[in-house]
């Protein structure tokens, strides 16, 4: 996933497209990986993606989504409502999303942000818990890891967790990959036994994980395809995903 302040939302896209590329190992995919067969199919979706036909997502298969509410401690999605409740009325199980960025603000004031600002979660078999976006900077190549030491990024997603458990009862679903969360964090297994897994990497295969985690429960495979914004996978089946939603 990418920032939604970049000056060029196209070039946005295709930068972030070639970054992540480069960065996951892997090359873009057209179809659904041969090895995720039968597994549900969703997407995520920011403001790139702007008013979507929810409609004709679920048509094409969509059984779930991921929206950006917010980034920073600044920024909200102004396509939120539109997306995330669109998505529920169309029958899409849906959840929010924080593009996390360390180096603005602490992890408390940020999850406060995202959850005051459409990160919340409720019991209800449609709200996916909210979500954290962490990733290499889309603003400074030259700070990867934001400018924190990997036990001060670890100490960050922490305070983001703890805050978002606070207030919403649920940890949340961490976003990222096993180069970043390599270099970045030092490969802390810190957060897989309670924070679920979202992978991003564009290859047939999941590949290796990050420290910790022993299987992915979201996948992110491709950065395009049938369904609007980013091609996902739920590690199971459609009734455990709506127990999942459930918590």
């Amino acid at each position: 996933m990418a920032s939604d302040r970049k000056p060029s939302r196209q070039r946005a896209r295709l930068v972030a497209a070639s970054v992540a590329t480069l960065a996951l190992g892997g090359t873009a995919l057209v179809e659904v990986p041969a090895s995720a067969a039968g597994k549900p199919k969703g997407h995520d979706v920011s403001s790139h993606q702007k008013n979507v036909n929810w409609s004709s997502a679920k048509s094409k298969g969509a059984k779930f989504v991921y929206v950006k509410a917010t980034e920073s401690h600044t920024y909200r999605n102004p396509y939120f409502a539109q997306q995330y409740d669109g998505a529920r009325n169309a029958g899409i199980i849906r959840g929010a999303y924080h593009f996390a960025l360390p180096h603005k603000s602490s992890g408390t004031k940020q999850a406060a942000y995202f959850v005051r600002n459409g990160g919340g979660w409720r019991a209800d078999g449609w709200t996916l818990p909210p979500a954290l976006d962490i990733e290499y900077n889309p603003y400074d190549k030259k700070k990867k890891c934001y400018g924190l030491s990997k036990s001060g990024m670890v100490n960050w997603i922490r305070a983001f967790s703890n805050e978002v458990k606070r207030q919403t009862g649920r940890r949340p679903v961490i976003y990222t990959n096993h180069n970043w969360w390599k270099t970045c964090t030092g490969n802390s297994a810190a957060f897989a036994s309670n924070h679920p897994l979202w992978l991003a990497r564009y290859s047939a295969s999941a590949g290796s994980l990050p420290s910790g985690w022993n299987f992915w429960t979201f996948w992110q495979y491709d950065n395009s395809g049938s369904l609007p914004g980013d091609q996902n996978l739920f590690n199971g089946s459609l009734s455990q995903l709506k127990t999942f939603a459930r918590g």
